[in-house]
């Protein structure tokens, strides 16, 4: 059986309430489907400050292992998910946004070169941002973390970073 990784899910957004949080909502259910335990779940601005203030807190939990985050990775505006907590990783993950970019080039074409997905590693935490769409948290989910959450895939999975096995 899989060991079951306590995960906080933070939706960046301007716009979306709980209500309207596909993305979040469908991280959630992945994640509680998969086995793993919901730790915690929130709605911030895209406002750098706001989101390391969040995301230092779960990394300074103990009692979470895996920070999922939704949106703020592209180039519009506000977009400032990777210069807000890519200065907070002790190790970059860079296998993760180059793969998902690998997945999502199949459905959105040329257009995931705008994606800044990122991924890290932080006090024993491990932190993935994905893309605002609920289509490219599926995409992530089922392409790349689904497994990489899972004690018993294999040849490696974060389970053992996080768990030190």
């Amino acid at each position: 059986m899989s060991a079951a990784l306590k995960v906080a899910v933070l939706t960046v957004s301007d716009t979306r309430t709980r209500d309207t949080d596909t993305s979040g909502a469908f991280l959630e259910e992945a994640l509680l489907q998969a086995g793993h335990e919901l730790a915690d779940r929130q709605i911030a601005l895209d406002d750098i400050y706001q989101l390391r203030a969040i995301v230092s807190d779960w990394i300074a939990n103990p009692g979470i292992e895996v920070v999922l985050t939704t949106g703020g990775t592209g180039f519009s505006g506000r977009d400032s998910t990777p210069e807000a907590l890519s200065p907070l990783f002790d190790k970059t993950i860079d296998g993760f946004g180059e793969v998902f970019r690998a997945l999502s080039l199949t459905e959105i074409g040329s257009s995931t070169v705008q994606s800044r997905a990122l991924a890290g590693m932080a006090n024993g935490t491990v932190i993935f941002c994905m893309p605002g769409s609920t289509g490219a948290c599926r995409t992530a989910w089922e392409g790349i973390l689904q497994d990489q959450l899972d004690s018993e895939h294999r040849p490696c999975n974060f389970v053992g970073v996080l768990r030190g096995h």
